[in-house]
C-alpha cells in the first residue's frame, strides 16, 4: 500500500495532554484467565507475584483480575482507554515478565491506533509570515545571487 493510501494524521497531543497535569490515558486494565488452564500459567504468576508491584507503579490505572471457572477462553489482557478504545491482547503461554512488559506498554500508550504522521510539526494557528529559514533576515542581494556568486 502506498503512503497516500494508508491513514494519516497530524501530530497532536491527546486531549492536549501535558499542557497542564499529565493524565494517563489507560483507564482500566482487566486480566481474564482460567485458574486451571495450562496456557494461563504466566497469568497466574503475574497475579501472585507482579500484580501488586504493577498497581503500585501505576496508581491511576484500575487493575481487575477476573478468573473464569472451568476451561474458558484463552487468557486475555483487556485495556480500556479514556477515549473509548478497548484493546484485547492475548497472553496465552506468555511468561510473567512478558505480561508485565505488555501491561507497561499498554499503560504508556494513548489508545489511538498507530498510524503515519503527516508532518512532525503542526499548529492550529499558522503564521502569516511563513516559516523561518537561514536566509530570512539576510539582505536580498544574497537571496537573489546566492552567497557564492558575489561580484568581484
Amino acid at each position: 500500500m502506498t503512503g497516500r493510501g494508508s491513514p494519516s494524521r497530524f501530530l497532536s497531543a491527546v486531549l492536549h495532554n501535558g499542557v497542564g497535569r499529565y493524565v494517563r490515558q489507560l483507564q482500566r486494565l482487566q486480566l481474564l484467565f482460567s485458574p486451571t488452564a495450562a496456557d494461563a500459567r504466566g497469568a497466574r504468576e503475574f497475579v501472585e507475584e507482579a500484580a501488586q508491584d504493577f498497581a503500585r507503579q501505576h496508581p491511576d490505572v484500575v487493575l481487575y483480575v477476573s478468573p473464569h471457572s472451568g476451561p474458558g477462553p484463552a487468557p486475555v489482557l483487556r485495556a480500556e482507554y479514556l477515549n473509548g478504545t478497548v484493546r484485547d491482547e492475548l497472553i496465552a503461554s506468555k511468561t510473567r515478565e512478558e505480561i508485565v512488559q505488555l501491561a507497561t506498554k499498554l499503560a504508556n500508550q494513548s489508545g489511538l491506533d498507530i498510524i503515519r504522521i503527516r508532518k512532525p510539526f503542526h499548529t492550529d494557528n499558522p503564521s502569516v509570515q511563513g516559516q523561518w529559514h537561514p536566509l530570512t533576515n539576510k539582505p536580498s542581494i544574497l537571496t537573489i545571487q546566492g552567497p557564492r556568486l558575489q561580484p568581484q
